[in-house]
């Protein structure tokens, strides 16, 4: 007889300090049997129903709800997806079901519920037949891990790159460690340690210390225990005020406790040697600049790609800063190119015919911490649609949408030698087809502005002669010292250093 798994996904980054809320029209919406076209797409949900067919599993899809990181969801959006998990849960619990398997971010917060995946987990748990069922699935690495999602599931398993190229091998890895738990008939046991320090996204890419060291770990300690499940380093997402915001880890295992807890204090204690390693600083918008002017003025060896992490879409800021745009107009720059998420400014254009100018206030409306819109007489060179298919399905972006992305209408721009990309969606710059689409060729510009900490560089490494990160005013600064926090434990790294 084929296992019955239930199958449900919730999927956002909370950022509890930037402006506006994430509401239930921002999310992504898929219910029940809808769930199944998603079989085989990039996203972590299309691979774990992609591995539901290897297996022979009866797929049982309640709700799948996805947006991109913003401000703090209502407790509407949770008691919606419960709402619906519950209208299908209730009845297949009843027929019998042997697992259930989820596909969560791990950073949701909403007024009501700081852990929200901790709550909904606690709440499956208690239901009729449910509280011993097997509970796996798949999660960001930037989760803020807590001890109540330990203890409401059985095996969890993060992204273990980022760039998060892995998000759908990863939901496959997890379906596979079901797979195994069901056919030994043991179920493992979640154990998770808090490390006691806070890195800001720009100190969490896996391709230097200090994640590379801890994966390296992870993985040594999983191929020398054959009862750990998984090993997960869970970097964290610094701009969430929750209690356990931070770097954590977790062991799913069936072997005894004290080797999983013994693990996690070795674990804990590479992060602590490595605290300082992932405080990163970015450095200042002007001694970026000058290596801007300088690079300019050697031989073309492909664009000088510039990331400002304080309006990182990708954590959760709204895309419009006006800083790096404003140094790239100051310096004059020349086969310059920058995107902004300012879908007033594209409405502005609409109806205006291509070579037309006008004067354009453009972004600076998402945060107060900007200037505010900076008026520039812009050239319309074209006016289309932001439907993109992704050119990399092991993207960042393909993690959080699967195969294709809606910029929403868009609007190409000229300000002398810069080319602004205005969007009506915040568009994570994860991706080259942002720009193919729009006609811009992005390997033949000078210089790119790209809102972004670390994920963009999946995309842009193979193209970048230099990539540089700048300092400019926005919600995501990578110095978490300056974050209000009210609800962070008090003995963590950078605040406290012993």
């Amino acid at each position: 007889m084929s296992p019955r798994i239930l199958i449900a996904g919730l999927f956002h980054e909370t950022h509890t300090f930037v402006e506006g809320e994430t509401g239930l029209a921002d999310f992504a919406t898929l219910r029940g049997y809808e769930m199944l076209g998603c079989c085989g797409d990039a996203s972590p949900l299309g691979g774990v129903l992609e591995a539901a067919g290897r297996f022979g599993w009866e797929v049982i899809p309640a709700i799948d709800m996805r947006a991109s990181p913003g401000g703090m969801v209502p407790d509407e959006v949770v008691e919606t997806w419960w709402r619906e998990f519950m209208a299908v849960a209730d009845p297949a619990l009843r027929s019998g079901v042997d697992a259930v398997y989820l596909v969560l971010h791990g950073a949701m917060v909403s007024p009501g519920y700081e852990d929200v995946e901790g709550e909904l987990l606690s709440r499956i748990r208690e239901l009729p037949g449910a509280g011993a069922l097997p509970v796996f699935g798949v999660f960001d690495l930037h989760a803020n891990y807590t001890s109540r999602m330990a203890a409401g599931a059985n095996c969890l398993v993060a992204y273990r790159e980022n760039p998060h190229t892995d998000g759908r091998a990863m939901a496959v890895h997890a379906a596979e460690l079901l797979q195994r738990c069901l056919s030994a008939g043991k179920t493992p046991h979640q154990y998770w340690r808090h490390a006691r320090v806070v890195w800001p996204p720009t100190g969490t890419g896996t391709a230097v210390v200090p994640m590379r060291d801890l994966e390296t770990m992870a993985r040594a300690l999983e191929a020398r225990f054959q009862e750990f499940y998984a090993v997960n380093v869970v970097a964290g997402f610094s701009f969430a005020d929750t209690e356990e915001t931070g770097v954590s880890f977790c062991i799913s295992s069936s072997g005894e406790a004290v080797e999983a807890e013994s693990a996690l204090k070795d674990l804990c204690n590479l992060a602590w040697e490595w605290r300082e390693a992932g405080n990163v600083r970015d450095a200042s918008l002007a001694g970026v600049m000058d290596q801007v002017i300088q690079a300019a003025q050697a031989p073309f060896r492909g664009p000088v790609v510039i990331a400002e992490p304080a309006d990182n879409i990708g954590g959760g800021a709204p895309g419009d800063g006006t800083g790096l745009l404003r140094a790239f107009v100051k310096h004059d720059l020349q086969d310059a190119a920058i995107c902004i998420n300012d879908p007033a400014a594209v409405r502005q254009l609409h109806g205006a015919a291509a070579g037309s100018r006008m004067t354009l206030p453009i972004g600076g409306r998402g945060s107060s911490l900007d200037e505010g819109p900076l008026s520039l007489e812009v050239q319309l060179v074209a006016l289309q649609p932001g439907l993109f298919r992704l050119e990399d399905r092991r993207s960042h972006l393909a993690s959080m949408c699967g195969d294709a992305f809606d910029m929403g209408p868009c609007a190409v721009v000229r300000h002398r030698g810069v080319t602004i990309l205005l969007t009506s969606n915040k568009t994570p710059p994860f991706d080259l087809g942002q720009w193919n689409s729009q006609g811009i060729a992005p390997e033949k510009l000078r210089v790119i502005g790209v809102k972004a900490a670390v994920a963009h560089r999946r995309a842009y490494d193979g193209i970048a002669s230099l990539l540089l990160w700048a300092d400019t005013p926005g919600p995501c600064r990578s110095d978490v010292t300056k974050m209000p926090y009210r609800r962070l434990r008090a003995d963590v790294y950078p605040f406290v250093n012993s």
